[in-house]
């Protein structure tokens, strides 16, 4: 088979990673990833040099199309209380609204996380980038809230960045298995949020 056309490449590469987010790599068979493409292994191999060249160019696709957009919610007007509180709102809107069987529950690179980047360095590497783009946003949004009158607590950004990072990657990761304690914990990071940051603070002096 000759190069995949652009527009043939993209529905190929969103159908295997639409298993690989439901499925992990591991269990990810070429015989599951020829039926949702369909294309067969040889054609999959020409296009991609292998499995794992297919499941990288997913995970490209991921982070372009899910990951970037959503962390882009935490820059939108310089940052600040409203962004962190509109990101987490977004997660809770998404889980919320998944049916049970929707290969996209969770997050792909936190489902990654329990299963391929435990053993291997590139995965670990995206994973570990992943954690790390999440925190920092996380922290420059918190550091603009915490820079509002009445709120100068910007230096806690970091120490709050982590503790908010870690309870939206538990969320996803918990929502492949119980939606409902998934969304408590984002409510919890909501809570969170607007208990440092509350929306009218009292005046200062």
């Amino acid at each position: 088979m000759g190069r995949l056309q652009s527009f043939e490449r993209t529905t190929v590469v969103q159908a295997a990673r639409d298993l690989f987010w439901d499925k992990g790599f591991e269990a990810a068979s070429l015989a599951d990833l020829e039926a949702v493409t369909g294309l067969k292994r040889s054609s999959l191999y020409h296009a991609f040099g292998s499995k794992r060249g297919l499941f990288n160019a997913a995970v490209e696709d991921y982070q372009d199309t899910v990951i970037r957009p959503r962390l882009s919610i935490l820059t939108e007007g310089g940052g600040g209380r409203s962004s962190l509180i509109a990101y987490f709102e977004e997660l809770r809107s998404v889980v919320s609204a998944l049916p049970e069987d929707s290969p996209r529950r969770g997050c792909l690179l936190v489902n990654c996380a329990a299963g391929l980047a435990g053993h291997d360095d590139l995965a670990r590497q995206i994973v570990e980038g992943y954690r790390s783009e999440l925190t920092n946003a996380l922290r420059d949004a918190l550091g603009a809230a915490g820079s509002t009158p009445g709120h100068p607590a910007s230096e806690r950004a970091p120490e709050r960045a982590r503790t908010l990072a870690s309870l939206a990657m538990s969320a996803m990761l918990l929502a492949r298995v119980n939606a409902i304690e998934s969304v408590a914990l984002l409510t919890t990071a909501l809570d969170q949020i607007q208990s440092w940051f509350p929306q009218y603070p009292a005046p200062t002096g």
